[in-house]
């Protein structure tokens, strides 16, 4: 089964300094069929206008992965990490027992355009930690590159949850395909361009999918295209 979620459909936050899509309940938006799926509990695609940001503020009991499409994002918290995360790059900041962080777009005349994503940890009370790595474009072009993963598996950033994040990169007309282990469910969200799942479902930027029961997801694309997929228990 495969459950569309419409771009469009999406929750909003809008400041003169930000313009924040949910794809889940969040902050003030609250939607009782679209609050979280699985282990995911946040997909907000953000928007900050040069040289503002989000202040000094504290999480905890979470997995938080960034992941910047346009521009780029400054970081800073309070086990004393200072960084700036540009395209291609992953951050995972894993909140435990409490981290204070502020994000922050250093440019005077560029919009920073990401995704954070929040993932719920296997167990309360984990060490606050960092990480942060480089993928290039061509380590996902054609087929799924893994980008997060509870044991940091071939490469990718460690997450303390059974869940798997992945990243293709498609050119118009490419197709790759995602094999599901039995029980496991996924979601799909596109970032850039258009695709077809399974020769069924149209999804463009800013659609997301929820998906179970299925064993395979054969994914077109119909315009050049960049798709995350999260492969979770």
């Amino acid at each position: 089964m495969i459950r569309k979620r419409h771009a469009m459909e999406r929750g909003r936050t809008a400041a003169d300094w930000l313009d924040s899509r949910h794809t889940f309940s969040f902050n003030r938006y609250y939607d009782p069929r679209w609050s979280g799926f699985r282990d995911l509990l946040v997909i907000n695609e953000d928007y900050v206008a040069p040289a503002r940001g989000f202040g000094a503020h504290s999480h905890r009991d979470m997995e938080i992965i960034s992941y910047v499409l346009d521009g780029a994002l400054e970081h800073k918290d309070s086990m004393g990490t200072s960084s700036l995360i540009r395209p291609g790059e992953v951050q995972r900041m894993s909140a435990g027992t409490g981290v204070t962080h502020s994000e922050y777009n250093a440019s005077p005349t560029e919009t920073s355009h990401f995704l954070q994503i929040w993932i719920l940890p296997e167990r309360e009370g984990i060490a606050p930690s960092y990480e942060q790595k480089e993928f290039s474009r061509e380590e996902s072009r054609g087929s799924f590159r893994l980008l997060a993963s509870r044991a940091g598996r071939d490469g990718s950033v460690t997450i303390h949850q059974d869940a798997e994040l992945y990243l293709a990169t498609l050119a118009a007309g490419e197709q790759t395909e995602y094999v599901l282990r039995q029980g496991r469910h996924a979601w799909l969200q596109v970032l850039k361009g258009a695709v077809t799942v399974n020769a069924s479902t149209a999804l463009a930027a800013g659609d997301g999918a929820a998906v179970s029961d299925e064993e395979r997801l054969a994914i077109l694309a119909d315009a050049d295209a960049e798709v995350m997929l999260f492969d979770l228990k």
